[in-house]
């Protein structure tokens, strides 16, 4: 998932500095620096203090009253910047490795569901629920801090919240339909849309490597589509469908979310979505696909494979799945670049068509195998792409 807008943190080191008052001539020795004749040189002075970390150092008046102030460096700074570069690597890798592990179980699970369960709306408004009780908790319990929302910001919000609802019910269509493998290859298209939504609406032209890049993505997903044992023309539709309300969320939210003063992070404002998102498309299930949590549909469940608990307890875990690994998305995105992040959902893309084809054993010929490599090839060039900057004319 892509970011609707981006906060950065600057943290100043401001050095402390500690005069020191001139000492008496009958003190023991001790170096400092003092300006020795318009060079520096090291010179005795007892009265320093060792412990200090920052010292101002006053010369002997013998030496022409010349004052030289020194600050001193700790020897070991590139030593502690390189841990510190460390444990940021850590940090970041392990979060990577939990967006890629909570995205493989929300799909297996949901696969699972949708599979026994055949309503959209009303698994994609559970997990929505889902979404909503954790983030109630987060403000609740003062985890991350609880925003204050005018009605500016939420007149633009909610023309995002109501295509990102219709982009996950749309995306839950598709899973039900097809392989959970296929389903990702169309996904796959992305950046197309990207790139024709944000030349039509806000006026963004790509460049011609762009454009290139989206030959093999193009070409890519056909190939994948024609050879695909589980085609589905709903399944397939749907998931164009997705990328194009995704998109265009995405495009929105640039054109809409300007005002600085007023934008929210990125973790508030996909809470503030998901709230907005539960609350419109509840009701919309009810009455689409009636209440389907009677004991017959339930039992019809039964049948196919899952009991009550089995079906409860893989619902729930697809939930929790659904909007965790969304969350440490944008936290990622919090610390690493928009392009960095582009290639990081590439590769997740790949991690998912790999494991939902070994968990499910789906059926894939050599020539779908090469349509989707093509594709996701495709996408990582248009993510190397982005990074050209074009030429000042």
């Amino acid at each position: 998932m892509e970011s609707y807008a981006y906060a950065l943190a600057l943290y100043p080191l401001t050095p402390f500095l500690k005069s020191v008052k001139p000492t008496s001539r009958n003190t023991k020795p001790q170096l400092g620096l003092v300006s020795c004749r318009g060079k520096l040189c090291l010179h005795s002075d007892s009265s320093l203090n060792r412990k200090s970390s920052v010292s101002l150092f006053v010369s002997n008046q013998r030496w022409n009253g010349h004052k030289v102030r020194a600050a001193s460096v700790p020897g070991n700074t590139g030593e502690t910047q390189q841990s510190k570069d460390s444990v940021r690597t850590l940090k970041l890798g392990s979060m990577f490795a939990i967006w890629y592990l909570l995205n493989i179980s929300f799909n297996i699970y949901n696969k699972q569901v949708l599979k026994v369960y055949p309503f959209p709306a009303t698994v994609t408004a559970f997990q929505f629920g889902c979404g909503t009780v954790l983030v109630l908790l987060m403000w609740g319990l003062n985890l991350y801090p609880r925003p204050n929302v005018t009605r500016s910001q939420f007149a633009a919000i909610l023309p995002l919240a109501v295509i990102h609802t219709m982009g996950n019910i749309l995306t839950n269509i598709s899973l039900g339909k097809v392989a959970v493998s296929f389903t990702h290859t169309i996904k796959a298209m992305e950046p197309f849309f990207t790139v024709v939504l944000s030349a039509l609406f806000i006026g963004e032209w790509p460049s011609i490597w762009v454009v290139s890049s989206l030959v093999p993505i193009v070409g890519g997903v056909a190939l994948a589509s024609f050879t695909e044992v589980s085609f589905n023309w709903i399944g397939f539709s749907s998931a164009m469908a997705s990328n194009l309300t995704n998109q265009s969320r995405n495009v929105l939210s640039k054109k809409f979310m300007v005002n600085k003063e007023e934008a929210l992070d990125n973790i508030n404002l996909f809470s503030i979505i998901t709230i907005i998102s539960f609350l419109l498309l509840a009701p919309v299930a009810i009455l689409t696909e009636g209440v389907k949590f009677s004991p017959s549909y339930l039992q019809f469940a039964a049948n196919q494979g899952l009991n009550v608990r089995e079906l409860c307890v893989r619902s729930l875990l697809a939930g929790f799945c659904f909007h965790t690994y969304q969350q440490v998305s944008y936290m990622i995105l919090q610390m690493v670049s928009p392009v960095t992040h582009s290639v990081g959902n590439c590769v997740k893309r790949v991690v998912v068509i790999v494991s939902s084809v070994i968990f499910f054993q789906t059926p894939v010929s050599p020539i779908n195998s090469l349509g989707t490599a093509v594709a996701l090839a495709g996408v990582f060039l248009y993510s190397r792409a982005k990074r050209i900057k074009p030429k000042a004319s």
